[in-house]
């Protein structure tokens, strides 16, 4: 079984004017932090908010109406579920999804709003997976995989072609890699239409099942955690699916958790735009190996939005912690009256701003007649930080980060 250009450009004929072609962008701002000139596709812009809904759509389209009538079923982490159960109702045929207990509640909630059945089962997508195919044996539906599958391939190799129309002349596109579904497809319509383009995969380090495959390993072995970038946490790439990617991808990389972190700040920050963990592994990539990138025109995609809120805004203060501009300071000094406002006045001086105080009396290791107060400190960066630091320090208000 193999994958061709001409599966690609049928499926981008049978997608035409039922998903968006998502914008592809320069930022300005992420290449001068990388160093590589960054091309941005946004496919987070879909309805279903990722990339995911190209390859359930044209797998859909090519059902007969026997199998349409039958209805179909899948196990996703969540995107592909989206995207399937989004045009599965537009085109009037049955859907039922099957989801780890683990999928963000936003995903659940919104697949079920398109009118799909869900079903919650397992730890991870494979424990999903064979609740599904149990399910669909049961009921006589037609089982729509999320990635080994050469239509859903051909489907998400949509995402390069558009890439490389707008931008013919990319050196290289650090594409996420989950069970292989969308470096199978991008690659293969990068490597037609641009034979020298580098074609580089990323993994999340806690799920390294496609360069476990390559090292002849069993994949499952070795992976797990609690990834920030559960759309690619996947224990076994897919075995259609590596082998039309493995002989056209040039290096696989494995990314930590902290870069998927700072990406999601990133894309937020920079581009004032949504991406999930996974949906920003691309550049990710581009923060975790600076060299590898450095200098070269790189096309990253955006592959997903649906992130949890409360994840989001998790992430977004920890990327100030991170760097420094959310600080927590212990201060220990004599029990009197106006130390407290001492203190403030001069974070306050200092053009800082006081967001939680706690005080506390009772510590052993504080003096009976004395008091010790955690001030967390907002200020503009790690200067601002020390510069107040130093100013409390003169004034006779000693402080540690705590």
């Amino acid at each position: 079984m193999t994958l061709s250009i001409d599966d690609i450009r049928a499926a981008a004929d049978r997608l035409n004017g039922h998903i968006e072609r998502t914008p592809c962008r320069l930022s300005k701002t992420l290449s001068e932090i990388t160093g590589a000139e960054v091309w941005v596709k946004f496919e987070n812009l879909q309805f279903t908010a990722a990339y995911k809904e190209r390859g359930a759509l044209n797998k859909l389209l090519q059902l007969t109406e026997a199998e349409k009538k039958r209805g179909v079923i899948a196990a996703s982490a969540g995107n592909h579920s989206q995207g399937l159960a989004y045009h599965a109702a537009r085109l009037g045929i049955p859907v039922t999804i099957v989801m780890p207990r683990s999928t963000p509640f936003v995903k659940v909630q919104q697949t079920r709003a398109f009118g799909a059945e869900v079903v919650l089962e397992g730890d991870g997508y494979d424990e999903a997976s064979g609740k599904a195919k149990q399910i669909c044996e049961e009921r006589d539906l037609v089982f729509v995989h999320p990635f080994n599958d050469l239509d859903v391939m051909a489907g998400q190799g949509t995402v390069a072609l558009e890439m490389l129309e707008d931008v013919p002349d990319l050196d290289v596109l650090p594409i996420p890699i989950g069970g292989g579904g969308l470096i199978a497809g991008c690659a293969t319509a990068a490597k037609h239409l641009a034979p020298g383009i580098q074609v580089v995969g990323l993994e999340p380090a806690m799920y390294p099942s496609f360069t476990a495959r390559m090292r002849g390993v069993n994949g499952a072995s070795g992976t797990g955690g609690a990834t920030i970038a559960e759309g690619i946490a996947v224990k076994q790439v897919g075995d259609v699916s590596y082998g039309v990617a493995r002989p056209l991808i040039d290096e696989v990389l494995l990314v930590e958790e902290p870069f998927f972190e700072r990406a999601v700040a990133l894309y937020c920050n920079v581009e004032k735009t949504v991406a999930e963990g996974a949906g920003a592994a691309a550049l990710a990539g581009l923060l975790a190996y600076p060299e590898r990138f450095r200098g070269k025109k790189a096309g990253l995609i955006i592959t997903g939005g649906n992130i949890d809120t409360r994840l989001l805004a998790s992430v977004l203060t920890r990327e100030l912690v991170r760097e420094q501009r959310l600080v927590s300071l212990r201060i220990i000094g004599d029990d009197r009256p106006g130390l407290l406002a001492n203190v403030s006045a001069i974070i306050g001086q200092m053009g800082a701003n006081i967001v939680e105080v706690a005080h506390n009396r009772l510590a052993l290791d504080v003096p009976a007649k004395g008091a010790e107060f955690d001030i967390m400190i907002e200020t503009r960066d790690a200067n601002h930080t020390q510069e107040i630091m130093d100013a409390l320090r003169e004034r006779g208000y000693p402080p540690r980060a705590v």
